[in-house]
């Protein structure tokens, strides 16, 4: 059941407070405190959120973002666009090489897709906006191609590249790194947020040697790709990188511009999804393409395959089972495996923008569990407020808190203001 117009009324208000509040003046923060910066695809999603009620602040936010892309394509996961000490690693632990102050990876490349949602939402000002960034989209949507494909599926080279940082996907590729002595250091993170909900420290000692490895090189691609120690590849970037195509490539043509290009890296990522495919375990997988091993691991980023626009009738089963299993889906790892974490960041908890992701995929196919998923997220939110994640099995919020992504993704498709005004298409 919907919620009633007042509750909806006084949450859409809410949402939009959030927004407004995390606004630093042309790019949105995560929340205060907790993530002091621009994240790439938190903007992506802040964008739709602004686009529910100021789309010239929609594309400000996507302007802001590919400002700051870099000379070989890539746009970084974080800008530090004002240094915040209250955040760790920061600009000078990343030593990134971009027009502004950022770190030397990437992230999923949502925008694209979230470009075209605001378009269709007010197609007059879509052509004039888009037009100045569409080069620059191209351009790092070829990034990817160049440096990112293993047997066509796309790889990442540190968690936080994937969005999901500390899941169990990653477990055995980071085992078989090595640590270095990186002395003391202190984190910010778990001073904003309770410890049990974050990664451990054996995990933050990893991820800071993938960052001085880079740091060392300059995150120059051609040198660190023969010798990268994590690489692995992801249904996340592989199904969120193979919409985007698709959707670059809509709006290519609505532009009157020469797609072939984009066009020509569909049916690519297309056959490398199929390299994802684990047929023991009957789900789209992580592989270690160092190691060649499978994470054995069915995620909220194997439900993205109908996002993608892969119908993969197998899932079905795996996603109905996962969601019977707890009050709220769809959680970030099977909670039926022994790494299953109901409130530890991305080994259990439930993210809303995933949940978007993946019943928009289903609505496309048909399925009916895409709008009983939306009314799934949207009483999780009525019940819990705007919280970064959600435990699966209480609804408990977990992480930061006054979420920009959650109260984003009410505005944009889980709000019964939103079906109403056709933003979402179950």
């Amino acid at each position: 059941m919907d919620a009633q117009p007042q509750t909806t009324q006084r949450l859409d208000q809410e949402a939009r407070d959030i927004m407004i509040r995390n606004d630093r003046g042309g790019y949105s923060v995560p929340t205060h405190g907790l993530y002091p910066y621009q994240w790439n695809w938190d903007s992506a999603f802040a964008a739709i959120g602004y686009a529910a009620f100021d789309m010239d602040r929609a594309w400000i936010e996507l302007e802001t973002l590919m400002a700051a892309q870099w000379h070989d394509g890539m746009v970084p996961h974080i800008v530090f666009h004002e240094v915040d000490p209250g955040y760790f690693p920061g600009p000078d632990i990343w030593g990134g090489v971009g027009p502004v102050p950022s770190t030397g990876i990437s992230q999923p490349p949502v925008a694209a897709s979230m470009a075209l949602r605001l378009w269709d939402n007010d197609p007059e000002m879509g052509a004039e906006r888009f037009l100045p960034m569409f080069d620059g989209f191209v351009r790092w949507h070829r990034w990817f191609m160049d440096w990112r494909l293993h047997d066509g599926a796309v790889c990442i080279t540190h968690p936080w590249e994937s969005g999901r940082d500390n899941t169990p996907d990653w477990d055995g590729a980071m085992a078989n790194l090595i640590p270095r002595d990186l002395g003391e250091y202190q984190r910010r993170d778990t001073g904003h947020v309770d410890a049990s909900m974050r990664p451990h420290k054996s995990d933050y000692d990893r991820y800071l040697t993938l960052v001085a490895i880079g740091h060392e090189a300059r995150w120059e691609q051609g040198a660190l790709h023969a010798s990268w120690p994590f690489r692995v590849a992801d249904p996340t970037m592989t199904f969120i990188l193979l919409r985007a195509h698709r959707d670059l490539a809509e709006l290519g043509r609505r532009l009157g511009r020469d797609v072939s290009e984009i066009e020509s890296w569909i049916p690519i990522l297309e056959a490398g999804a199929e390299t994802l495919w684990n047929p023991e375990l009957k789900t789209y997988d992580v592989r270690d393409t160092l190691s060649g091993e499978w994470s054995c691991c069915v995620s909220n980023a194997s439900f993205l395959c109908w996002w993608a626009g892969i119908d993969r009738a197998e899932m079905l089963p795996h996603l109905r089972r996962v969601n019977r299993a707890v009050r709220f889906g769809v959680p970030s790892h099977d909670p039926e495996s022994p790494a299953f974490e109901a409130k530890r960041y991305w080994r259990g908890p439930v993210w809303a923008m995933l949940n978007m992701l993946i019943a928009e995929g289903l609505d496309e196919f048909g399925y009916d569990d895409g709008a009983l998923l939306r009314q799934n997220t949207a009483r999780m939110i009525e019940e819990n407020g705007f919280a970064e994640y959600f435990d699966p099995i209480t609804g408990a919020p977990a992480g930061g808190q006054n979420f920009t992504w959650t109260a984003a993704i009410w505005l944009d498709w889980a709000s019964p203001r939103a079906r109403e005004e056709n933003r979402w298409a179950g």
